[in-house]
């Protein structure tokens, strides 16, 4: 089993890190957290998750590479919900950091989890009542963001679609969501074009 792989940051896109250790490239599906997580780097360490579909005319045999144990972790407790495979858990991924995954499984927020793409309702239901106990039994919710308790003081329709907004434009969604939430705080009726020219001035 390969636990983690430690090389050359050789290609990137927004889906796939090709990694060159010991004269080997390896092609790795990443989301987009770890995307953000590892551009502009040249030496990188992807916690790895493998996946052999054997039968048909051809085996496949996929990596799946995540810049934290975090990440991985939740990866592996989205793909035994059911309805949610390979390819769901990694967009799911992709739309929400791990703390703010934590945080909306954690709280219920069916509505957050449906945004994505692919994830209907009962999916999101699923979801938040197949893993709820588990990230906090394995002690994956310790790292939720210190003001997510706050998140229902601002309007949440324009916190996601200024946070989305900034994520398509390559930033971190998580600290992207923590300045868009400052600024709703203090301006709570901003329009979400708005939020977002204050939010460009402010993330670091």
């Amino acid at each position: 089993m390969i636990e983690y792989i430690k090389g050359e940051l050789t290609d990137l896109t927004p889906t796939m890190a090709v990694l060159e250790t010991a004269g080997v490239g390896y092609g790795l599906n990443i989301s987009l957290n770890t995307y953000t997580a590892i551009q502009g780097k040249a030496t990188v360490k992807l916690y790895v998750h493998e996946v052999l579909v054997a039968g048909g005319r051809d085996d496949s045999y996929t990596l799946f590479g995540f810049a934290s144990k975090q990440e991985r972790e939740l990866y592996r407790l989205l793909i035994t919900v059911s309805g949610v495979g390979a390819n769901t858990a990694r967009m799911i991924l992709s739309s929400l950091s791990p703390s703010e995954l934590c945080n909306v499984i954690s709280s219920g927020d069916e509505k957050i989890l449906k945004s994505v793409k692919g994830i209907g309702l009962k999916t999101a239901q699923r979801i938040i009542i197949d893993l709820r106990d588990k990230i906090v039994s394995l002690g994956i919710a310790n790292e939720l963001p210190a003001n997510g308790g706050n998140v229902d003081m601002v309007n949440n329709d324009v916190k996601d679609e200024a946070v989305s907004a900034l994520t398509m434009l390559g930033f971190s969604p998580a600290p992207s969501a923590k300045v868009v939430i400052e600024i709703l705080k203090a301006k709570p009726d901003l329009k979400v074009e708005e939020v977002i020219k204050l939010a460009l001035k402010q993330i670091k």
